[in-house]
């Protein structure tokens, strides 16, 4: 049975509304830091602006998290960039039931990641409601600065070092995302059909 995302993107929270209902003034003042030191390049606001394509993005986060906190301000950035973008948020609770029958559980159990509920998660949605794209819960460059961390530099895997500015290269790095369902909503011919392209 196909999951009813849009009813969940219709009860879920703008980006202030979210961590007016959720969060403490410390996790306020803890996102509006991070937010604060968001900066989208002059490039990246004209590619956002250029959107032609509506996009649902519900992203599942938690007030509590730290890669919610370093994530989901670089998403608002981005649907302050784009009339394009409609960003909604649901939030989970640090210690939950998996086995909850409630409808932010079941969403939560379904976005799981490597077996488990994992935040945040973004899942992009057509205008009218189709999945498009799931992703979560870092980027590259986080795994990077996180194994690099553990391991050291010369972390076996191979792996490269962790860019400098971490904060920079997520934002890069999460917009390639955004900019893949942007494109594939706008070279979609049902969509095309739809808008009367072809």
């Amino acid at each position: 049975m196909t999951f009813d995302f849009q009813s969940c993107f219709e009860r879920a929270l703008p980006y202030q509304q979210f961590l007016q209902e959720h969060g403490t003034a410390e996790h306020r003042q803890r996102w509006q830091a991070i937010f604060d030191k968001v900066t989208l390049l002059p490039e990246q606001k004209a590619l956002l602006a250029g959107f032609r394509r509506k996009i649902q993005v519900l992203c599942m986060a938690g007030v509590w998290c730290g890669d919610c906190v370093n994530a989901c301000p670089i998403f608002q950035h981005f649907a302050t960039a784009s009339s394009m973008i409609e960003l909604r948020f649901i939030h989970r609770v640090q210690k939950f039931d998996p086995k909850s029958g409630d409808p932010d559980t079941l969403l939560a159990n379904e976005l799981s990641i490597c077996g488990a509920p994992r935040v945040p998660v973004l899942l992009f949605l057509s205008e009218d409601g189709f999945e498009c794209e799931r992703f979560g819960e870092r980027t590259l460059a986080t795994y990077r600065h996180k194994a690099a961390q553990r391991h050291g530099a010369s972390c076996p895997t191979g792996l490269v070092a962790p860019p400098q500015d971490l904060l920079a290269a997520n934002t890069t790095e999460w917009l390639t995302h955004f900019e893949r369902v942007e494109l594939m909503l706008l070279t979609s011919p049902r969509l095309m059909k739809l808008h009367h392209e072809i």
